[in-house]
C-alpha cells in the first residue's frame, strides 16, 4: 500500500506540534515521559489533568465517525440525537501524525486510552444512540476514565470460560446485579467505569449467554479493587471483586447475550493507530539500549552488535505491518491482524528487555537503591524494562492463544482437540 503524508497532513502536523509546544509546560512538562509500562503509578494527578487539557483542545477521539460527513470534526454534532462528542475531524494519516508528534515530545502516558481507543469505537459500532450520547462526550472531554473487565482467574486467554454473572433485578428489572471476579485490570483504581463481560444466561457456557455491560466503579461495598504487586515493585494491574454491583439494563451494549460478538469487535480495535504510538515508544527504548551499549563498550561485541541491528530491523517490519493493516481496514482480509501484531510486538519487546541486560552485563543485576530489608528496592529504566517485559508474551492474549487463532481462523486448520 501507499502510505504517505500530503500537504494537508503536514499542516495538521504543524498545528499539533504548535499545540503541544504551547500546552506541554509547567506541571505537564514535569509529567513528560511518565506513565508508561512499568510506571503507571507516576504523575497520577498531573496526567489526569492532562487528559482534561487534551479534551479542551479537541485532541481526544480523532477520527470518530469519519464515515459521516456531519461527524468527526471538532465540536461536531453526530447521530440522530445530535449529541456533541467534542472531537475534531482527522483522516487516518492525520491520526498517525498526531500519534507521532505526541510520542516525539514524550508527552505524558495516557490515562484515557482505554475509553478513547477501545470503548468509544465499540459504542460507535455496536452501541445504541442513547449510549453514545451518554458516554462519548465525557470521554472526549477527558473526564471519564475506563477500565476493562475481561480476564478472570481461570479465564484469561480462554476468555469464554468466564464465570462472572449478571442477574436481572427481580424488582423493576431495570438493573443487573453483577457478581464475580476480574483480574489483571489496568487502571481499576483510577477508573470511573468498567466495561464488563458477564453471563446473563444462567447455565450458559462457552461463547453463549455472555453480555457486555457498562458498570460504574463508585460502588463502595459492592466493588473492591486490590492492587497486584509485580516484579517491578509497582502495581499497574489489579483484582476487581464484584459483589452484587449494580449495572443498568440500558447499559448492555449490543443486546443481551451478544457480548461475545461485541467483545471480539473491541479486541479488533486494538490494532489501530495506537499500535504506532506503541512502536514509537519502543524506538525510544531501543535508543536507550543502544546508548548504553555505546557508553559501556558492549557494542564492540559482534554478537551483541548483531542483536542490536536485528532489533532495529524487526521494529521497522512491525511499523510496515501496522501501516499495511491500517490501510487494509475494512477489506475483510485482515482477520488475523490483531494476533499477528501481538505476536510481533510481544516477542520483540521481551527480547529487547533481555538485550538490555546483556548489554549491561553483570552490573545489571545490581540495583541503584538502598537494599536494606525495610526499604523498597528501586530499579533503573533498563532493569524495569527487563522485568516488565517478562509478561509481554502472556498479557493481552498469550502467544499460544494468538497462534491458535491464526491457525484456526486464518489458515483454516482443524481446531485443537479439547480434553474430556
Amino acid at each position: 500500500m501507499e502510505f504517505g503524508f500530503g500537504p494537508a497532513d503536514e499542516e495538521f502536523r504543524a498545528e499539533a506540534r504548535a499545540w503541544l509546544g504551547e500546552h506541554l509546560t509547567g506541571v505537564f512538562a514535569g509529567a513528560s515521559g511518565r506513565g508508561g509500562p512499568g510506571s503507571e503509578h507516576e504523575g497520577v494527578a498531573e496526567r489526569r489533568a492532562w487528559e482534561r487539557e487534551l479534551g479542551r483542545g479537541g485532541w481526544i477521539g480523532l477520527g470518530w465517525d469519519t464515515d459521516s460527513p456531519a461527524c468527526g470534526n471538532r465540536r461536531a454534532t453526530c447521530g440522530n440525537r445530535r449529541a456533541t462528542y467534542g472531537n475534531r475531524r482527522a483522516t487516518l494519516t492525520q491520526q498517525v501524525v498526531w500519534a507521532e508528534e505526541y510520542a516525539r515530545v514524550r508527552a505524558p502516558g495516557r490515562y484515557g486510552h482505554i475509553g478513547e481507543n477501545l470503548l468509544a469505537p465499540t459504542l460507535l459500532a455496536y452501541g445504541s444512540q442513547e449510549q453514545r450520547d451518554e458516554f462519548l462526550p465525557p470521554i472526549a472531554r477527558g473526564e471519564a476514565l475506563w477500565c476493562q473487565g475481561y480476564s478472570e482467574p481461570g479465564a484469561g486467554s480462554d476468555l469464554a470460560g468466564l464465570r462472572t454473572a449478571a442477574v436481572r433485578d427481580g424488582g423493576s428489572g431495570e438493573m443487573y446485579r453483577v457478581t464475580g471476579q476480574k483480574i489483571w485490570t489496568s487502571l481499576a483504581r483510577e477508573a470511573d467505569w468498567c466495561f464488563v463481560l458477564a453471563r446473563t444466561e444462567a447455565g450458559s457456557s462457552g461463547h453463549r449467554g455472555i453480555s457486555f455491560l457498562l458498570v460504574p466503579m463508585d460502588q463502595p461495598g459492592r466493588i473492591e479493587v486490590r492492587p497486584i504487586r509485580q516484579l517491578t515493585g509497582t502495581s499497574e494491574f489489579n483484582e476487581v471483586f464484584f459483589d452484587g454491583a449494580v449495572a443498568r439494563a440500558s447499559h448492555v451494549v449490543g443486546g443481551v447475550g451478544n457480548g461475545w460478538r461485541v467483545a471480539m469487535g473491541l479486541l479488533g480495535f486494538e490494532r489501530g493507530v495506537s499500535t504506532l504510538v506503541q512502536q514509537i515508544g519502543f524506538a525510544e527504548e531501543l535508543g536507550g539500549v543502544v546508548r548504553e551499549a555505546l557508553d559501556s563498550g558492549a557494542v564492540d561485541d559482534p554478537v551483541l552488535r548483531d542483536r542490536l541491528v536485528r532489533q532495529w530491523a524487526e521494529l521497522k517490519v512491525m511499523r510496515w505491518n501496522a501501516l499495511r493493516t491500517l490501510g487494509s481496514s475494512g477489506s475483510g482480509g485482515d482477520a488475523g491482524a490483531p494476533s499477528v501484531a501481538k505476536l510481533l510486538w510481544g516477542g520483540w519487546h521481551q527480547r529487547l528487555g533481555e538485550l538490555a541486560m546483556a548489554v549491561r552485563g553483570a552490573v545489571g543485576a545490581v540495583g541503584p537503591g538502598d537494599w536494606r530489608e525495610d526499604t523498597p528496592y528501586e530499579l533503573d529504566a533498563l532493569q524495569r524494562l527487563f522485568l516488565f517485559t517478562r509478561a509481554d508474551t502472556i498479557y493481552g492474549g498469550s502467544d499460544e492463544i494468538q497462534r491458535n487463532i491464526i491457525a484456526e481462523r486464518v489458515l483454516g486448520l482443524p481446531r485443537e482437540a479439547k480434553a474430556r
